[in-house]
């Protein structure tokens, strides 16, 4: 008899691991979501096989439980799972981006015996839905795993095999460790972007040109503030202790930042970013960590009719998955400068191959 995997929530990232649950196992995914336009989309594309909108009944057959919406929410239908009769060998987790209140709130089902390990898969995509579901959406991804204090070594293996499909990295740590490590690579640099953009828009209130001028890199360095803001308030909300830490000595690098501007000092301003450019530079290029990696490609460009089409053309036949198509750099007569944004490494790379073999020059900016 197949087991019974229930996904609390159909969104991008509860169907992304359902798929690659499936890749592996011969399973019966069954969904729950209060947005039953979700769970028809996700029955009709064969993401979940089947669906409901009877918690208890589906909770109680479950061998497994992934909560895949807002930790707001998962710690709303933990409490309510407490009160069923679960399977006594039911693993039950998560996907948020915080992991104390979750785990501090997953010990009404622990102490009732049940396994709660908390999970955060760090990848996603800028698209939403059961319907931008991808198998390799977590391939070569960290994914974490925050055990509860009495979990034992082959219920982490257990839940590690029914993820095994994700092809993700795997990294067991407490929930205090989780979230201070995602404070510092990325919470706070989602504050820090979101404060860039709301200076220039105060800028912009009184000069126009600044708007325009910040279309190029500003616009790309501050990708992240994009981000759902629901997302963001749950996750500020749910991380404050740490985020206010690292605002506080934000502040102080701030100060220091600004007597070293005012000192004028040649040598201790070039040692500054000699010091940030050498440990930028020596980060893992390919690695996947707390905020997606953006895969984008750039090609020169011949101003003339049917170029974009062409090059789109070439990537079609090839398979290759587009998320954003940008014109950097456009003047008559003029090669001009596409930015092509990809899904994957692997998307890339054959994007660059397939242009290459077609005459375009391509390059890659790291």
């Amino acid at each position: 008899m197949k087991k019974n995997v229930l996904l609390i929530g159909t969104g991008l990232i509860g169907g992304s691991i359902a798929l690659a649950i499936k890749k592996v196992h011969d399973v019966n995914i069954i969904g729950y979501d209060i947005n039953e336009k979700q769970l028809e989309i996700g029955k009709r594309i064969q993401v979940l096989d089947e669906i409901s909108v009877q918690l208890k009944d589906c909770a109680e057959k479950a061998h497994l439980i992934i909560f895949s919406c807002p930790v707001e929410e998962s710690i709303k239908y933990i409490h309510k799972l407490s009160e069923y009769e679960l399977k006594n060998d039911v693993i039950l987790t998560d996907v948020g981006s915080t992991k104390s209140e979750i785990m501090r709130h997953s010990k009404t089902l622990t102490d009732k015996g049940y396994c709660f390990i908390g999970g955060h898969p760090m990848a996603g995509s800028h698209k939403t839905g059961i319907e931008s579901a991808k198998v390799h959406l977590f391939e070569n991804a960290y994914f974490i795993l925050t055990p509860s204090k009495n979990t034992k070594n082959d219920q982490i293996d257990e839940l590690k095999e029914w993820l095994k499909g994700t092809g993700s990295h795997f990294v067991v740590i407490d929930e205090e460790t989780h979230d201070q490590i995602t404070g510092v690579v990325s919470h706070f640099p989602h504050l820090i972007a979101s404060n860039l953009v709301k200076q220039v828009k105060t800028y912009a209130k009184d000069e126009p040109l600044v708007t325009a001028l910040a279309a190029g890199g500003f616009r790309d360095i501050t990708r992240i503030a994009s981000s759902s803001p629901k997302m963001w308030t749950d996750i500020v909300i749910q991380n404050k202790d740490t985020l206010l830490s690292l605002i506080s000595n934000w502040i102080d690098d701030m100060k220091q930042m600004y007597q070293l501007v005012e000192s004028q000092d040649k040598e201790d301003i070039f040692h500054y970013f000699k010091e940030s450019k050498d440990f930028r530079d020596n980060m893992p290029a390919k690695a996947n960590g707390a905020i997606p990696s953006y895969f984008d490609l750039y090609v020169d460009v011949l101003d003339r009719v049917g170029e974009l089409a062409n090059i789109t053309t070439i990537l079609s036949i090839h398979q290759v998955s587009i998320t954003n198509l940008r014109i950097i750099e456009s003047r008559e007569g003029l090669p001009g400068v596409l930015r092509i944004s990809l899904q994957t490494e692997n998307d890339r790379e054959k994007a660059e191959k397939f242009l290459n073999v077609n005459g375009y020059e391509t390059y890659i900016v790291s």
